[in-house]
């Protein structure tokens, strides 16, 4: 997951490594190449289409290059809405906003006073890291399993309905994406203005939260951001090292 993501963060907007527009449902399988294309006109006109590290070009795994693109477009996808709620949690935790809740049976309040967003990561008990740690595991497990596999058909981002397939053994009255239904009367222009929007802003939340955990560990290291975050001294990958 690491080297993805720094594979990602790399190309930036060079090999447009987007969402695909909502219209088509075999993009994986269906002119890679001309999506990454057409996605990168759209998500940087100036720059358009640049590959310098020839990713698109590539196969992985024994598959075939568009299953390959599809793979890369659908990493970088997922990294970028992790780095978008990584970005904006960031914020909101620095700030002293949580729940106003405890946060277990005990009536241990949200690690709000530990100090900065790593501290207060450290602050929760073994058990609430690994009850966040499995939930996300799951979902990760869901997108994979669930619905049409990105790299044999199906749409890169898109991540599959809970109410398809019986993976879940009982009813979930919510799906993970637009759960209440706000999109799906927007137009089709206005859906894929949304998905470049989405990888654009993707792309600069990876740099965002970067910077903010570069800059905690190596004081300088983001001048922008001197003096705006305190030094952290602990594990940024705990509990998967120490």
């Amino acid at each position: 997951m690491t080297k993805l993501s720094l594979i990602s963060l790399l190309i930036g907007s060079a090999a447009a490594f987007a969402p695909a527009p909502a219209a088509k449902t075999t993009v994986a399988l269906n002119g890679g190449m001309d999506d990454l294309k057409a996605i990168a006109e759209k998500s940087n006109p100036v720059l358009k289409f640049y590959d310098p590290l020839e990713l698109s070009s590539t196969t992985i795994w024994g598959n075939s290059n568009d299953e390959t693109i599809a793979f890369l477009r659908q990493s970088e996808i997922k990294h970028g809405r992790v780095a978008m709620a990584a970005f904006v949690g960031y914020i909101v935790q620095s700030n002293g906003i949580h729940f106003p809740w405890p946060i277990s049976t005990d009536g241990t309040p949200f690690p709000f006073a530990a100090g900065s967003p790593p501290e207060q990561w450290d602050a929760l008990s073994d058990a609430a890291k690994w009850q966040i740690i499995l939930f996300i595991g799951f979902l990760e497990w869901y997108s994979e399993a669930g619905g049409t596999h990105y790299m044999r058909g199906g749409v890169p981002g898109q991540f599959p309905k809970f109410s398809d397939g019986g993976l879940v053994p009982h009813p979930v009255p919510f799906n993970l994406f637009d759960p209440f239904g706000f999109s799906k009367n927007r137009s089709e222009e206005a859906k894929q203005n949304g998905l470049i929007k989405e990888i654009n802003n993707g792309r600069a939340a990876m740099f965002g939260i970067l910077g903010f955990i570069s800059e905690q560990r190596v004081e300088g290291s983001v001048p922008l951001l001197k003096g705006l975050v305190t030094h952290y001294d602990g594990e940024t990958m705990a509990p998967f090292a120490h």
